[in-house]
C-alpha cells in the first residue's frame, strides 16, 4: 500500500490529475460562488436588498413571467413534435429512417442566432420571402405572418431546440425492453393502443427529461429573443440580464448578477432533476435483455409519414438554409430575385476586410486554444472517473456538469465579477477570458465524450503495461491514448465548433480588438446589413458543417450528426 501511495508512479498520475481539478475549482466553483456571494452580500453585510430591487421592476417581472411562458409552450410544442417523429423512425418500418434521423437533429448543427435570422428574412412582416410570395399569390392586402411575436419567438426556439427532446427520447426507445409492447399486440392491442397504454407510460421519464432540456436551453438563450423578441418589445431574463451588464455601471452589474443567480438556480435545479430522471431504471424488461423490437407496419399510411416527414425537414431545414444562401447572393434586396440580381460580391469583404478577418482570425483563435484546453482538462477527469476507484472520482466530472448546465450568460457575468481585478487578475475584454468561458461551458462535452471511450478500454491493458515496468505515463502515451484518440478529436471538434460561433457570453466579454464572429453577425443583423450577415451565417454553416463531418468521420458514425 506505502508503494502505491508514495510510488512516482501515482506521484505522476495525481499531480496532473490535481491540475485539472484545480483548473475547474478556479474557473467553475469560485465564479459561481462569487456570483451568488455579490448577489446577497452588499458592503460586507447580508442582504436582499438587491433581488428586493430587481424584482420591484414591472419590466423584470415582465421579462420573468415571458421566460417561463416561453420555455413551457416551447417544450410543450417540442414534446408534441419530437415523439411522434421519434417513435415512427423507431418503431415503424419507415422507409429512409438514417436520413430522416439525421434530418430531425439537424437544426441542433445551425447556430440559433443563424436560424433567428434566417426566419427574419423569411417572415419579416413587410419583405419577408414567404410574406411576399403569398401576398402575390392570394392578392393579401398584408402578410399573413409577423415574426416579432410571442407566437414567432415559441416558433424559432422551437425547431431550433426540438432536437434535444428528439434524442433524448429517440435513444431511449432504443433502449427500451419492447416485450411489454409485444405482449400487447399479441394480445389484441392495435399500435395506436400499445402506443398509448404501453409506450408512453414506460417512455414518460424521457419525455419529461428531453422536455426539462428544451425547458432550460430556451429559457437561457440569448440570440433568438434578442434578434426576434427585441422588436417586438418582448424581454425575457437573458436580454436583461444583457441589458444590465451593458449600463457599464456597479449599479448595472449588481442588478444583472440578482437576475442571473435566479436564472442559474432553476436551470441548474432542472437539469439535475432531469440527469436524476435518466439516471434511474425507468424501463421495465420482462426478459433477461432487451430484444429488437418488431417494427410496426406503416402499410400505405407510410407515404403520409414519408410525405410529413419529408414536409417537416423542407420547413425546418431547407428554408432557413436557403433564405440565408440566396440573401448572401442578393444584390440589391429592393429588387426582384432575378438572375440577373444575384452576386458574389458581398463575399468579397469577408477575405479582404480587416472588419471581417480580424473577428474571424479571433474566433478561430479563441475556439480552438478553448477546445485544447477543454480536451487536456478532460482527458485527466475522465480518466479520475472512469479508470480509478479514488473516493470522490466523480466531483470533477459534476463540476464540468456544473458549467455547462449553466447558462451562457450567468458564465459571462460570473467571470467578469471574479477575474475584472477583483482578485489581482484582470481578464476582462482579453481573449483569455473568452477560452476560459467556452471552457466552462463546453467542457462536459468532451468529458462525456472521452469517458465514453475509456470506459470500453479493458484495464487488463493497463496492467500488463504496468506490471512490464512501464510507468504511469509511458502507459497512457503507448496504451490509452493511442486507442481514445478518435474520441480526442471528435471531443475537441464538439468543443471548437459552438466556441467558434457563440455569441451570448461572447457580447458580454468581448472588448474592441476581441470581437468574434457571432458578435459580429449580431451587430451586422441589428443594424441592418442582412446580405453581409448571410455571408457570415454561411461561413458559419459551413465550418460547423466540416467540423460535424470530421466528428463523424473519426467516431465511425457514433458521434456527431
Amino acid at each position: 500500500m506505502e508503494e502505491r501511495i508514495f510510488g512516482m508512479r501515482l506521484d505522476s498520475k495525481w499531480l496532473v490529475i490535481a491540475g485539472a481539478v484545480a483548473v475547474l475549482v478556479l474557473f467553475v466553483v469560485i465564479p459561481m460562488l462569487y456570483l451568488v456571494y455579490n448577489s446577497v452580500v452588499t458592503e460586507g453585510a447580508f442582504t436582499l436588498e438587491n433581488y428586493k430591487y430587481v424584482y420591484s421592476k414591472m419590466v423584470n417581472w415582465t421579462a420573468l413571467v415571458n421566460t417561463f411562458k416561453l420555455s413551457f409552450m416551447v417544450m410543450l410544442l417540442s414534446l408534441v413534435i419530437t415523439f411522434p417523429l421519434a417513435w415512427l423512425v423507431g418503431r415503424t418500418d419507415l422507409p429512409g429512417k438514417g436520413a430522416f434521423r439525421t434530418m430531425l437533429v439537424a437544426t441542433y448543427m445551425i447556430p440559433p442566432y443563424v436560424g433567428a435570422i434566417a426566419w427574419t428574412q423569411l417572415l419579416n412582416p413587410s419583405v419577408g420571402y414567404v410574406n411576399v410570395i403569398l401576398r402575390h399569390v392570394f392578392d393579401l392586402a398584408q402578410s399573413p405572418f409577423n415574426i416579432y411575436s410571442m407566437g414567432g419567438l415559441v416558433w424559432v426556439l422551437t425547431l431550433f431546440y426540438s432536437p434535444f427532446a428528439f434524442i433524448t427520447i429517440s435513444r431511449a426507445l432504443e433502449k427500451m425492453d419492447p416485450t411489454l409492447e409485444e405482449a400487447a399486440r399479441i394480445s389484441g392491442a392495435s399500435p395506436l393502443r400499445t402506443l398509448w397504454d404501453v409506450t408512453l407510460p414506460l417512455m414518460f421519464p424521457s419525455i419529461l427529461a428531453g422536455g426539462l432540456l428544451v425547458f432550460i436551453a430556451a429559457g437561457s438563450c440569448f440570440g433568438i429573443p434578442s434578434i426576434v423578441g427585441m422588436p417586438a418589445k418582448i424581454e425575457v431574463l437573458t436580454t436583461r440580464i444583457v441589458t444590465y451588464v451593458y449600463m457599464g455601471d456597479a449599479k448595472g452589474i449588481r442588478d444583472a448578477t440578482a437576475l442571473a443567480v435566479s436564472l442559474m438556480l432553476v436551470a441548474n435545479t432542472l437539469l439535475f432533476a432531469m440527469t436524476a430522471m435518466l439516471g434511474r431504471k425507468d424501463y421495465t424488461t420482462i426478459a433477461g435483455k432487451s430484444t429488437r423490437p418488431n417494427l410496426v407496419e406503416l402499410g400505405s399510411w407510410r407515404y403520409a409519414a414519408v410525405g410529413l416527414l419529408c414536409a417537416y425537414g423542407f420547413i425546418s431545414v431547407v428554408l432557413p438554409i436557403g433564405s440565408i444562401l440566396l440573401t448572401s447572393l442578393i444584390r440589391s434586396m429592393s429588387r426582384p430575385i432575378t438572375l440577373s440580381n444575384l452576386t458574389f460580391e458581398h463575399w468579397l469583404p469577408v477575405v479582404q476586410s480587416s472588419q471581417y478577418l480580424e473577428p474571424i482570425y479571433n474566433s478561430f483563435v479563441t475556439g480552438a486554444a478553448a477546445a485544447t484546453l477543454s480536451t487536456v482538462v478532460a482527458l485527466f477527469v475522465s480518466y479520475l472517473l472512469v479508470k480509478t476507484k479514488v473516493t470522490g472520482r466523480s466531483l470533477p466530472d459534476l463540476l464540468a456538469t456544473l458549467g455547462g448546465a449553466t447558462p451562457s450568460v450567468v458564465i459571462a457575468l460570473a467571470l467578469i465579477i471574479t477575474f475584472s481585478g477583483e482578485f489581482a487578475l484582470n481578464l476582462y475584454s482579453t481573449l483569455t477570458i473568452l477560452i476560459v468561458a467556452y471552457m466552462v461551458k463546453y467542457l462536459t462535452m468532451a468529458v462525456r465524450t472521452i469517458a465514453a471511450s475509456l470506459s470500453q478500454v479493458h484495464p487488463s491493458l493497463e496492467e500488463a503495461a504496468l506490471n512490464s515496468g512501464a510507468s504511469w505515463l509511458r502507459t497512457c502515451k503507448d496504451i490509452l491514448l493511442p486507442l481514445v484518440a478518435p474520441s480526442i478529436v471528435a471531443g475537441w471538434f464538439l468543443v471548437f465548433m459552438p466556441s467558434f460561433y457563440e455569441l451570448t457570453m461572447s457580447i458580454i466579454l468581448y472588448g474592441a480588438e476581441t470581437k468574434t464572429i457571432g458578435v459580429l453577425l449580431y451587430e451586422l443583423q441589428t443594424y441592418a446589413d442582412p446580405q453581409n450577415a448571410s455571408v457570415l451565417s454561411v461561413l458559419v454553416l459551413l465550418i460547423v458543417l466540416l467540423g460535424n463531418l470530421i466528428v463523424s468521420k473519426v467516431s465511425k458514425g457514433n458521434i456527431g450528426i
